[in-house]
């Protein structure tokens, strides 16, 4: 093989796409299913039942479709619906009614009725192709910004202006780390504040990890840091939690929160500010 040195160019004048088909016999098989299904004006449990019944699996991929839930979502809810147990097969075929009242409450009937029903128009391509696209990570910024927003307007009513947002603060032995809020400043905080909110599951709830022990391992030990976080899909990482729990009780974060717990924290950047004299 002759040696030749490469150059970017010659590399991008060659890239080529790389398209591939995305249906597969899945999701094939949930079309299938769906256009099966008769078009009336309303729907009820039993044709929920008909769904799951022929192939449960493919039956809740139906159902996800309906209800416009990722697979993460679909699992964080019917969790949180079904209580304690699986939500697999297994638990239908062992509770079908309250499986199917599940889906009831997650307005799967109204649903169904509303999309079979549905006269598309030529732009419903295009919206959905920017839904499932642009839009999908639109909703992510926004909860994760919605929760940040939450805190840093509980910091402002206490510490007025003294303080900095999503900044990088300098901490022990010049160690640096990011941070969503660093009170009074960043190079040199009392408080470090850091703001999660995530509603899927997947590698980012495990970073969320990492962000916390990068922030502990730059810290001073005289700067308190509290963790904000919220969604219900942390009830389908309940290991990661744990171990961010683990960190709290091990006095590495001093206080985790949600939004439910406003006046918690409220009532503990007031304590701080009068205990550390800010």
């Amino acid at each position: 093989m002759q040696v030749k040195d490469q150059t970017v160019e010659e590399v991008l004048d060659n890239l080529s796409p790389l398209d591939v088909e995305w249906m597969d016999e899945t999701a094939a098989a949930a079309i299938a299913a769906v256009s099966s299904i008769e078009k009336k004006p309303i729907y009820g449990r039993d044709d929920i039942a008909s769904l799951l019944d022929g192939d449960f699996d493919r039956g809740i991929l139906c159902a996800r479709l309906f209800l416009a839930l990722s697979k993460d979502s679909m699992v964080t809810e019917l969790r949180r619906e079904l209580g304690k147990g699986g939500i697999g097969v297994t638990r239908y075929k062992a509770e079908p009614e309250a499986y199917l009242a599940a889906l009831e409450r997650l307005t799967l009937p109204d649903a169904m009725a509303k999309a079979i029903n549905y006269e598309p128009v030529w732009s419903d391509i295009l919206v959905e192709r920017l839904r499932s696209g642009r839009g999908s990570a639109i909703q992510g910024q926004k909860r994760g910004r919605g929760l940040e927003d939450f805190a840093e307007a509980l910091v402002k009513d206490v510490f007025g202006d003294a303080y900095e947002t999503r900044c990088t603060f300098t901490g022990a032995d010049q160690k640096t780390a990011k941070c969503d809020v660093a009170i009074p400043n960043k190079s040199r905080p009392r408080i470090v504040i850091e703001v999660k909110g995530y509603n899927a599951t997947g590698s980012k709830m495990t970073d969320i990890i990492g962000d916390l022990d990068a922030i502990i391992d730059a810290k001073r030990h005289d700067t308190t840091l509290l963790f904000v976080t919220d969604g219900m899909t942390w009830a389908a990482r309940t290991s990661d939690l744990k171990k961010i729990v683990d960190r709290q009780n091990q006095g590495k974060i001093a206080r985790i929160y949600t939004t439910k717990m406003r006046e918690d924290l409220l009532a503990d950047l007031k304590t701080l500010k009068q205990t550390m004299g800010l």
